[in-house]
């Protein structure tokens, strides 16, 4: 995913009735078509899966809302498992041409496919980075703490093509009850650390995100390089799951760009609406999410408040 905003757009289609959203930081149509630009220096205009081209709304229909699309299927072959349990979850990306798995990725900040899982009503939030075998089959461990319905997210380009986003649902068995979604809020502490946020996407207009870092009321300035930046950021629509993969502003290295305590992201939301946000940075070696709620212009005013997020994310989940 190349510095700049990588936008990619899902909706769900098991759960009918999910309008609910609780977020835990460890662990929309579109929020921002992006196009895929050339790494710059300095800030980039959003780019994004399934729309692509543009700093504003596209017309195209959005990425992710589908389990297929420009001509590759995502091949869920776990579609359940049971809860409490680490099960291998297995996919592939077909080619609906050939029929064959896809074997060509190109790689985006240091991976051939980011892998997201999504519960319903966002408790449970999962980055992986699953592992190819020679005939295309991925494959990760995963262990699910609630019952429920979750969204499967498949992130990648093909080699030579464009960048796609593709969604499955997956459910995990044990009696299920949605948790509500918190509060929104401009802080979130995590591991120690508090995270503040300054802005929220606004619908069809591009606007500034900046999270601040710090530990024992200290900036951190210190911010090491995840997968080739010092910050992810992944926006989950509440009810839809509409799906968004964003990446900051600069990149480490760029000359520009400090390693903290600010990370900035620039999005755009498609409609008024709650969103879930999810941030990864790493520092001392340890990779940590803090989650958000946030609603755009044209919902409720959002109130200030603070999340405590706790790391709900297994360990393989940020391990590379």
């Amino acid at each position: 995913m190349n510095t700049g905003l990588r936008i990619t757009v899902f909706a769900a289609a098991l759960a009918a009735t999910f309008g609910t959203a609780y977020g835990v930081g460890s662990g929309v149509g579109e929020i921002s078509p992006e196009p895929k630009p050339a790494a710059a220096h300095g800030e980039h205009e959003p780019a994004a899966h399934g729309g692509h081209e543009g700093s504003h709304a596209s017309a195209a229909p959005p990425g992710g809302l589908q389990i297929s699309d420009g001509g590759y299927t995502l091949d869920l072959r776990t579609p359940a498992l049971e809860t409490g349990r680490s099960t291998t979850l297995r996919f592939a990306v077909v080619q609906d041409a050939t029929g064959r798995a896809l074997t060509a990725y190109q790689q985006e900040h240091t991976k051939e496919l980011h892998l997201i899982i999504a519960s319903r009503d966002l408790t449970t939030y999962r980055h992986l980075h699953p592992i190819r075998a020679a005939d295309g089959t991925w494959s990760t461990p995963v262990s699910l703490p609630e019952a429920g319905a979750y969204r499967v997210f498949a992130d990648f380009t093909p080699r030579g093509g464009d960048g796609l986003t593709l969604g499955a649902d997956l459910t995990a068995s044990r009696t299920y009850r949605p948790a509500p979604l918190p509060a929104p809020g401009s802080t979130a502490t995590v591991d120690g650390y508090k995270v503040s946020l300054k802005g929220r996407p606004a619908p069809a207009k591009s606007s500034r995100l900046t999270f601040t870092v710090t530990r024992n009321g200290k900036p951190v300035h210190d911010l090491q390089p995840y997968l080739g930046a010092y910050g992810h950021l992944v926006a989950l629509r509440s009810g839809d799951l509409a799906y968004l993969h964003v990446h900051p502003n600069g990149e480490p290295g760029d000359g520009t760009t400090r390693p903290g305590p600010d990370i900035s992201f620039t999005a755009a939301a498609p409609s008024p609406g709650t969103y879930r946000l999810f941030l990864d940075f790493k520092h001392a070696g340890e990779v940590h999410t803090a989650a958000f709620t946030v609603r755009t212009d044209g919902a409720v005013k959002q109130p200030e408040a603070t999340t405590t997020a706790s790391a709900d994310r297994e360990d393989s989940a940020h391990t590379h």
